[in-house]
């Protein structure tokens, strides 16, 4: 999980630089795409902290 969560906070910094240079124009789409992958990184971050306390 620990590995997932890293590569979703990479996607999230390409999402975010192909946005600010244009690569990703349609603003509509970048949002959905962003607003998911969001969500996707929260839950991860849940269950690393989860699993790591449980430990």
């Amino acid at each position: 999980m620990s590995i997932a969560l890293k590569e979703a906070n990479e996607t999230l910094y390409w999402l975010e630089l192909l946005h600010q240079s244009e690569l990703l124009d349609s603003s509509s789409a970048y949002q959905s795409i962003y607003s998911d992958s969001e969500e996707v990184l929260k839950l991860l971050i849940s269950i690393v902290k989860t699993s790591k306390s449980n430990s």
